[in-house]
């Protein structure tokens, strides 16, 4: 792994989650005259170099959203190479979780992925379960809407079943009815290949994260981009909606 230089930031001052958005691979594909699948290959190097610069900052939450449920319309043959894709990565990278104490999360709509896949995914959730240096959420058939819809019908059951009283469905409620329970918000969302907009991915978990758009395109985006949207989350102010307090002014004499 290359080093990562860190001068720049403040490491007091890091995110606790980063989520990604990773986009561009058909794009850079295309450009090169390669099909979409072969820049989804080289998209595979880059999950491995952020999810280690990760670890070694020290971040303890990545999300990273690889398949949303809207990408099952894409062609066949593209999907077809995404599912080998996720296989095949978590299969070659599962040692390399382990020695560096990742942990793996599935988040989303998983009984609709073939059965290898969702074995090989399970058996690595399985597998990485104590790990505590990091976790990955791997967005994988996830949807925004789908996670609320979700989250309204595990609420429901629960008011049906006399277990809750629609009075105590709160903010916490709804967040522990999701796919990311126990998980924090997003402190930055990253999304690679400019486009300006969140494609149904985490709508509640988002509210408040601060949202970081590169013109990279994901098979480029390695540490130094990394680090350039942690530098930027740095400079932002963070004010939840509130106003903060504003210097007291010297008087005038």
């Amino acid at each position: 792994m290359a080093e990562i230089d860190t001068s720049s930031l403040d490491m007091s001052r890091l995110p606790q989650h980063v989520a990604v958005i990773m986009d561009g691979n058909g794009r850079w594909a295309q450009q090169r005259g390669m099909s979409r699948v072969e820049g989804h290959k080289r998209g595979k190097d880059s999950v491995r170099a952020i999810v280690e610069a990760t670890r070694k900052l020290g971040i303890p939450y990545l999300s990273l959203f690889a398949f949303s449920t809207e990408n099952w319309a894409r062609p066949r043959r593209e999907v077809n190479a995404l599912m080998s894709l996720l296989r095949r990565y978590l299969r070659t990278e599962i040692e390399r979780m382990m020695n560096n104490e990742v942990r793996v999360v599935a988040i989303g709509d998983t009984a609709r992925l073939p059965d290898s896949v969702r074995e090989e995914l399970e058996a690595a959730i399985e597998r990485t379960r104590d790990n505590r240096r990091l976790t990955v959420g791997l967005c994988v058939s996830y949807g925004g809407r789908e996670d609320l819809v979700n989250a309204a019908r595990m609420l429901g059951r629960e008011v049906a079943a006399g277990r809750l009283a629609v009075e105590d469905i709160d903010e916490a409620a709804i967040s522990d009815s999701l796919g990311t329970a126990g998980i924090p918000d997003p402190d930055l969302l990253i999304r690679t290949s400019g486009e300006m907009r969140i494609s149904n991915f985490f709508l509640w978990q988002l509210a408040y994260t601060e949202i970081f758009v590169t013109d990279a395109l994901w098979p480029d985006f390695r540490e130094p981009e990394y680090v350039a949207a942690l530098e930027e989350f740095q400079r932002r102010v963070r004010r939840f909606g509130r106003v903060l307090d504003e210097p007291r002014r010297q008087a005038a004499h």
